[in-house]
Protein backbone atom coordinates (compact mmCIF):
# COMPACT_ATOMS: atom_id res chain seq x y z
CA UNK A 1 0.00 0.00 0.00
CA UNK A 2 1.00 3.61 -0.52
CA UNK A 3 0.35 5.39 2.78
CA UNK A 4 0.61 9.13 3.39
CA UNK A 5 1.45 10.01 7.00
CA UNK A 6 0.85 13.66 7.85
CA UNK A 7 2.81 14.65 10.93
CA UNK A 8 5.31 11.84 10.37
CA UNK A 9 8.06 13.49 12.41
CA UNK A 10 5.93 14.10 15.52
CA UNK A 11 5.77 12.11 18.74
CA UNK A 12 3.03 9.84 17.46
CA UNK A 13 3.88 10.13 13.77
CA UNK A 14 7.34 8.63 14.27
CA UNK A 15 5.85 5.53 15.87
CA UNK A 16 3.19 5.14 13.18
CA UNK A 17 5.76 5.59 10.41
CA UNK A 18 8.12 3.00 11.90
CA UNK A 19 5.27 0.48 12.01
CA UNK A 20 3.96 0.93 8.47
CA UNK A 21 7.23 1.45 6.60
CA UNK A 22 8.23 -2.16 7.27
CA UNK A 23 5.65 -3.48 4.81
CA UNK A 24 4.34 -0.48 2.88
CA UNK A 25 5.42 2.53 0.86
CA UNK A 26 5.23 5.46 3.25
CA UNK A 27 5.16 9.11 2.18
CA UNK A 28 6.20 11.30 5.11
CA UNK A 29 4.53 14.70 5.22
CA UNK A 30 5.43 17.53 7.56
CA UNK A 31 5.09 21.28 7.71
CA UNK A 32 8.87 21.69 7.39
CA UNK A 33 10.26 18.17 7.01
CA UNK A 34 9.50 14.87 5.33
CA UNK A 35 9.28 13.70 1.73
CA UNK A 36 6.62 16.34 1.02
CA UNK A 37 5.77 19.51 2.90
CA UNK A 38 2.21 20.69 3.53
CA UNK A 39 0.40 23.15 5.76
CA UNK A 40 -2.91 21.56 6.72
CA UNK A 41 -4.44 24.96 7.53
CA UNK A 42 -4.07 25.91 3.85
CA UNK A 43 -6.31 24.18 1.30
CA UNK A 44 -3.99 25.08 -1.59
CA UNK A 45 -1.07 23.47 0.25
CA UNK A 46 -3.09 20.29 0.82
CA UNK A 47 -4.07 20.18 -2.86
CA UNK A 48 -0.43 20.63 -3.90
CA UNK A 49 0.60 17.78 -1.60
CA UNK A 50 -1.92 15.39 -3.16
CA UNK A 51 -0.89 16.39 -6.68
CA UNK A 52 2.74 15.73 -5.84
CA UNK A 53 2.10 12.38 -4.15
CA UNK A 54 -0.40 11.10 -6.72
CA UNK A 55 -2.86 8.25 -6.16
CA UNK A 56 -2.59 6.64 -2.73
CA UNK A 57 -4.24 3.92 -0.66
CA UNK A 58 -4.38 5.41 2.82
CA UNK A 59 -3.81 8.67 4.63
CA UNK A 60 -3.08 8.92 8.34
CA UNK A 61 -3.08 12.31 10.02
CA UNK A 62 -1.18 12.63 13.29
CA UNK A 63 -0.95 16.42 13.06
CA UNK A 64 -3.06 19.36 14.12
CA UNK A 65 -2.81 22.03 16.78
CA UNK A 66 -5.29 23.11 19.41
CA UNK A 67 -5.38 25.65 22.21
CA UNK A 68 -4.88 24.46 25.77
CA UNK A 69 -5.63 27.11 28.37
CA UNK A 70 -8.11 28.38 30.98
CA UNK A 71 -11.60 29.23 29.81
CA UNK A 72 -11.67 32.63 31.52
CA UNK A 73 -8.70 33.74 29.42
CA UNK A 74 -9.76 32.09 26.16
CA UNK A 75 -10.65 34.26 23.17
CA UNK A 76 -12.15 33.55 19.79
CA UNK A 77 -8.65 33.75 18.32
CA UNK A 78 -7.47 31.04 20.71
CA UNK A 79 -10.45 28.87 19.82
CA UNK A 80 -9.81 29.26 16.09
CA UNK A 81 -6.38 27.63 16.50
CA UNK A 82 -8.01 24.25 17.03
CA UNK A 83 -10.83 24.87 14.58
CA UNK A 84 -8.50 25.83 11.73
CA UNK A 85 -5.76 23.28 12.41
CA UNK A 86 -6.87 20.09 14.12
CA UNK A 87 -10.49 20.20 12.93
CA UNK A 88 -10.68 21.92 9.55
CA UNK A 89 -7.15 20.83 8.64
CA UNK A 90 -8.08 17.16 8.99
CA UNK A 91 -11.51 17.67 7.44
CA UNK A 92 -9.86 19.23 4.39
CA UNK A 93 -7.48 16.28 4.10
CA UNK A 94 -10.60 14.19 3.49
CA UNK A 95 -12.58 16.69 1.41
CA UNK A 96 -9.70 17.24 -1.00
CA UNK A 97 -8.17 13.79 -0.67
CA UNK A 98 -11.36 11.96 -1.68
CA UNK A 99 -10.57 13.00 -5.26
CA UNK A 100 -7.08 11.44 -5.15
CA UNK A 101 -7.46 8.32 -3.00
CA UNK A 102 -7.76 4.97 -4.76
CA UNK A 103 -11.00 2.96 -4.56
CA UNK A 104 -11.34 1.18 -1.20
CA UNK A 105 -8.74 3.51 0.27
CA UNK A 106 -8.99 5.11 3.69
CA UNK A 107 -8.47 8.17 5.85
CA UNK A 108 -7.49 7.83 9.49
CA UNK A 109 -7.75 11.02 11.53
CA UNK A 110 -6.68 11.75 15.10
CA UNK A 111 -9.00 13.09 17.79
CA UNK A 112 -8.64 12.45 21.49
CA UNK A 113 -10.13 11.57 24.86
CA UNK A 114 -11.20 15.15 25.62
CA UNK A 115 -14.27 14.65 23.42
CA UNK A 116 -15.58 12.28 26.12
CA UNK A 117 -13.63 13.14 29.24
CA UNK A 118 -12.93 16.88 29.49
CA UNK A 119 -10.26 18.36 31.73
CA UNK A 120 -9.72 21.96 32.85
CA UNK A 121 -8.15 24.09 30.10
CA UNK A 122 -9.21 21.64 27.41
CA UNK A 123 -12.44 23.24 26.10
CA UNK A 124 -11.00 23.96 22.66
CA UNK A 125 -9.74 20.43 22.15
CA UNK A 126 -12.93 18.91 23.55
CA UNK A 127 -14.96 20.81 20.94
CA UNK A 128 -12.53 20.04 18.13
CA UNK A 129 -12.34 16.32 18.90
CA UNK A 130 -16.11 16.05 19.16
CA UNK A 131 -16.56 17.80 15.84
CA UNK A 132 -14.00 15.54 14.19
CA UNK A 133 -15.81 12.43 15.39
CA UNK A 134 -19.16 13.72 14.10
CA UNK A 135 -17.61 14.57 10.73
CA UNK A 136 -16.15 11.09 10.30
CA UNK A 137 -19.45 9.37 11.10
CA UNK A 138 -21.27 11.56 8.57
CA UNK A 139 -18.60 11.44 5.85
CA UNK A 140 -18.47 7.64 6.05
CA UNK A 141 -21.99 7.31 4.66
CA UNK A 142 -21.17 9.48 1.63
CA UNK A 143 -17.63 8.62 0.58
CA UNK A 144 -17.71 6.82 -2.78
CA UNK A 145 -15.91 3.76 -4.18
CA UNK A 146 -15.62 1.99 -0.85
CA UNK A 147 -13.41 4.70 0.67
CA UNK A 148 -13.39 4.63 4.45
CA UNK A 149 -12.77 7.16 7.23
CA UNK A 150 -12.17 6.62 10.96
CA UNK A 151 -10.94 8.63 13.92
CA UNK A 152 -8.44 7.35 16.47
CA UNK A 153 -9.18 8.80 19.90
CA UNK A 154 -6.22 8.34 22.25
CA UNK A 155 -5.86 9.20 25.88
CA UNK A 156 -2.73 10.98 27.07
CA UNK A 157 0.20 9.03 25.63
CA UNK A 158 3.22 7.66 27.45
CA UNK A 159 5.65 9.56 25.20
CA UNK A 160 4.21 12.94 26.29
CA UNK A 161 4.97 13.12 30.04
CA UNK A 162 4.71 16.91 29.97
CA UNK A 163 0.93 16.52 29.70
CA UNK A 164 0.52 14.04 32.58
CA UNK A 165 -0.19 16.74 35.23
CA UNK A 166 -3.17 17.96 33.18
CA UNK A 167 -4.73 14.48 33.14
CA UNK A 168 -4.96 13.45 36.81
CA UNK A 169 -6.13 9.90 37.31
CA UNK A 170 -5.53 8.96 33.68
CA UNK A 171 -3.35 5.98 32.84
CA UNK A 172 -0.98 6.94 30.00
CA UNK A 173 -1.57 4.95 26.82
CA UNK A 174 1.26 2.70 25.64
CA UNK A 175 2.51 3.80 22.23
CA UNK A 176 2.57 0.25 20.84
CA UNK A 177 -1.11 -0.16 21.75
CA UNK A 178 -1.97 3.13 20.09
CA UNK A 179 -0.12 2.23 16.90
CA UNK A 180 -2.19 -0.96 16.67
CA UNK A 181 -5.34 1.18 16.57
CA UNK A 182 -4.01 2.91 13.44
CA UNK A 183 -3.25 -0.51 11.96
CA UNK A 184 -6.83 -1.59 12.70
CA UNK A 185 -8.18 1.45 10.85
CA UNK A 186 -5.87 1.27 7.84
CA UNK A 187 -5.66 -2.48 7.34
CA UNK A 188 -9.17 -3.43 8.48
CA UNK A 189 -12.55 -2.68 6.91
CA UNK A 190 -14.31 -0.55 9.50
CA UNK A 191 -15.55 2.92 8.64
CA UNK A 192 -17.27 5.81 10.38
CA UNK A 193 -15.92 4.64 13.69
CA UNK A 194 -14.14 6.28 16.60
CA UNK A 195 -11.48 3.86 17.76
CA UNK A 196 -10.85 4.73 21.41
CA UNK A 197 -7.53 3.93 23.04
CA UNK A 198 -7.85 5.01 26.67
Amino acid sequence: MKIIIVGASGTLGKRITAYFEKDHEVVRVGSKSGDVQANITDSASIEAMYKKVGPFDALICAAGEGHFGPLDEMTGAHFRIGLESKLLGQVNLVLIGQHYVRPKGSFTLTGGILADDPVPMGANLSAVNGGLEAFARAAAIELASGVRVNVISPGVVEDSPGYFPYFPGHTPVAMDRLVQAYAKSVLGRRTGEVIKVY
